[in-house]
């Protein structure tokens, strides 16, 4: 278990099958939440605490889970000074904190308090139902899969694909969780006139892979855009050039 300081306000938890392992659980146990993970997860805070000084008492707390593989959980956990900052802009990266926020116990996830512990292993829940939904989905249309993908060759890949962003806020969020394992060539812009940032995320020196892994994680935190191959030559005319090349990984830094 990898715990790491973002800022006086946050905090990066890496959460790996091994860890589990040594306590004795399994990531299907995490999905419903028993004594033994709720245990782990009052640990980490614990641990946080007591490396870094991050307090969670009296505070409300927005937890934000992020599946890198099927081994490997990232929790973004963000202390939230100001209530009114769990507004809609949230809603799409997690729902079903999103519908529980205001009940939220501001506790340390005290055995007096559980609601925060409870609404992290729903969206463990989730996280489990979906993989169970995208295995069952492969194996039923495999034929069709093969298909697509046949008619797909056909087709030149893209090579770039672009999000948006509608604050600096959003990207540098993205930059943190990203950090852990992508390390591709990415570009920044900023449309003034707008008012939002795009990514373009290339797939150059990559594998389908990691490129298709890197554009599920930021889908999560930004927008796609529709895009042609001159779509980031015009950005470079037009708009405001944030960082070139390595955007994500120097925006990780702050």
């Amino acid at each position: 278990m990898k715990i790491e300081k973002v800022n006086d306000h946050q905090i990066r938890c890496t959460l790996t099958k091994a860890d589990l392992a040594d306590r004795e659980l399994k990531i299907s146990e995490l999905a419903y939440g028993t004594e033994k993970a709720k245990n782990l997860f009052r640990d980490m805070m614990q641990q946080a605490s007591m490396k870094f000084g991050f307090e969670a008492e009296d505070i409300p707390l927005m937890i934000e889970a992020i599946p890198l593989n099927a081994d490997c959980i990232v929790l973004i956990i963000t202390k939230v000074e100001d209530p009114e900052e769990l507004d809609t802009r949230f809603s799409k990266f997690a729902p079903a904190v999103d519908d529980d926020e205001d009940d939220m116990d501001p506790d340390d996830f005290s055995d007096s308090s559980s609601t925060a512990t409870d609404s992290i292993f729903d969206l463990f829940r989730q996280i489990q139902e979906s993989r169970k939904a995208e295995l069952a989905a492969n194996a039923a249309g495999k034929q069709a899969q093969d298909k697509d993908q046949k008619a797909a060759a056909e087709i030149p890949a893209m090579s770039a694909r672009i999000f948006s962003f509608p604050t600096m806020h959003h990207v540098i969020r993205l930059a943190h969780v990203a950090n852990n394992f992508y390390d591709g060539k990415n570009s920044l812009y900023k449309n003034g006139k707008a008012g939002k940032y795009l990514l373009v995320i290339s797939e150059e020196d990559m594998t389908a892979e990691a490129f298709n892994r890197i554009c599920n994680v930021v889908s999560e935190y930004g927008r796609l855009e529709p895009s042609t191959a001159g779509s980031e030559a015009y950005y470079r005319e037009h708009y405001d050039l944030i960082a070139e090349e390595s955007a994500l990984q120097t925006l990780a830094q702050f």
